[in-house]
């Protein structure tokens, strides 16, 4: 419900416009009932501790016992999709080599030799190989870890009465991610998620989508700070002016689903609220952004007298979109072909599950940084009736290069990128000359941010992770 007068307790108040469900439920196609859902809570208004985003020792902290404890999205499994197939995962000074050990069976093994400690596979790599084997000595493992050869077995009998099979994180597969998670203790993936978040992801079918972009940059910006510079839609207006006269922004909708799943959805296709009486229709039509504007070819819809511009522009994503990707959208709602759906998969995922604005972020701490992020953008796409696809290999820019220099990129949405990207500096700077200890947090808005550093907190209370070779061996 939208407010309009008065004070209200903290958590209440809402912009006066109308609301993201109001916008939605005007829509000839109907929105699903994930998308219709509504799961707001107040969590406080105390201010957050600005040591989180500046003190190297908290940085170790996360290290110790926040990183080993979180399931993490290590790679599709399109990434490997053929027996011998591997693609290392790096977060931090953990690595792992993540591979298909068999048609239906995937390890993630820590890449690191049993001999004398030599990284097996190079970071940030990915390939096919018919066996693990360290480039130092050649010792050699199977795929599913099981020890292979140890050269010049004579001289390491002392060693035959050890397990010798390679140490694992656990891995599970759901929507078409591989995810690893540390901890021999730490929940199932469905339970960490919770059931409404499960519910959700399994209802996007994301398995039926392919990556088609992939860039990398990094930021001299702590890797928490550069997350919540995406959790809102609040710094739209000043951050990104050009897309404010086609998207809702003060009247976005936020919402949390247990510890480590929460949410925004903003529209596409109606004004910002602040703009209401400078922009018409058609200036709908003329000023929309998308991140896949390719499958338009550049067109841009007439607008008829009386018609909306976002029923205009729902009706011609569906028909343009299907043809550049080939594939059936007739069951995909409007909201889904417009706007975006952003949720955050604690500790460091982004899931945009619509057609228009279909991508995920990933952001991983630099090890030896704590004030650097290595950020990733991941467009997707429908995988076409055809099967024939290939999953793109990632760029990787330098720190003065645009995100619209890459390969593929929207131009537009590699503008909107670098606005994001570009308040980063000032803001990591600001809190290093900050007298302030903290930041204040809009009770609505923000409750984002606010969310995930709670999470944060949750594990940086616990003791630090500590696990036996015995319990990471198989």
């Amino acid at each position: 419900m939208n407010v309009e007068t008065g004070k209200l307790d903290h958590g209440k108040a809402r912009h006066p416009a109308e609301s993201t469900q109001d916008i939605i439920a005007r829509d000839r196609n109907a929105a699903p009932a994930w998308a219709r859902d509504d799961s707001y809570v107040y969590l406080g208004s105390e201010d957050v501790s600005k040591d989180r985003y500046t003190d190297a020792d908290f940085a170790q902290g996360e290290f110790d016992r926040l990183w080993p404890r979180t399931w993490q999205m290590a790679c599709r499994e399109d990434h490997i999709p053929e027996v011998g197939d591997y693609y290392v995962y790096d977060i931090g000074h953990y690595s792992f080599i993540v591979v298909r050990s068999a048609e239906d069976e995937i390890k993630a093994h820590y890449n690191a030799c049993l001999h004398r400690g030599t990284k097996l596979k190079p970071s940030g790599t990915e390939g096919y190989s018919p066996m693990i084997k360290c480039p130092f000595h050649g010792w050699s493992w199977n795929l599913d870890g099981s020890l292979n050869e140890i050269p010049e077995n004579w001289d390491f009998t002392h060693l035959d009465d050890r397990k010798m099979c390679l140490p694992q994180a656990r891995v599970e597969r759901l929507g078409g991610f591989v995810w690893v998670n540390m901890d021999p203790a730490a929940p199932p993936l469905a339970e960490y998620l919770g059931e409404k978040a499960l519910s959700h992801l399994k209802a996007w079918k994301l398995e039926d989508r392919y990556i088609y972009l992939h860039v990398q940059k990094s930021y001299p910006a702590n890797w928490k700070l550069t997350m919540e510079a995406f959790m809102e839609a609040y710094h739209v207006g000043d951050t990104h002016p050009q897309v404010a006269p086609a998207n809702g922004d003060v009247n976005s909708q936020y919402d949390v689903y247990d510890d480590h799943v929460d949410r925004f959805i903003s529209t596409l296709g109606v004004v910002s609220p602040k703009l209401r009486d400078k922009y018409s229709e058609a200036d709908i039509i003329e000023n929309f952004t998308l991140g896949d504007s390719s499958a338009l070819g550049g067109t841009k819809p007439e607008l008829k007298e009386g018609e909306r511009a976002r029923q205009v522009m729902a009706d011609m994503f569906r028909s343009m979109f299907e043809a550049a990707t080939d594939s059936d959208l007739s069951h995909v709602s409007d909201t889904e072909l417009l706007d975006t759906y952003s949720y955050t998969f604690f500790p460091n995922l982004f899931l945009f599950p619509g057609i228009s604005l279909p991508m995920i972020y990933r952001f991983r701490p630099d090890a030896r940084d704590h004030r650097r992020t290595i950020y990733e953008v991941m467009f997707m796409r429908p995988k076409p009736k055809s099967g024939h696809y290939e999953t793109a290999e990632v760029q990787i820019l330098e720190d003065r290069q645009s995100f619209a220099e890459a390969e593929g990129m929207d131009p537009g949405f590699g503008k909107i990128l670098d606005q994001d990207t570009d308040n980063l500096f000032a803001q990591q700077e600001g809190l290093e000359a900050s007298a302030k200890q903290g930041i204040s947090l809009a009770n609505y808005q923000e409750i984002r941010i606010r969310h995930f550093e709670a999470t944060v907190d949750k594990y940086m209370a616990m003791e630090p992770f500590r696990a036996s070779m015995k319990d990471l061996q198989p």
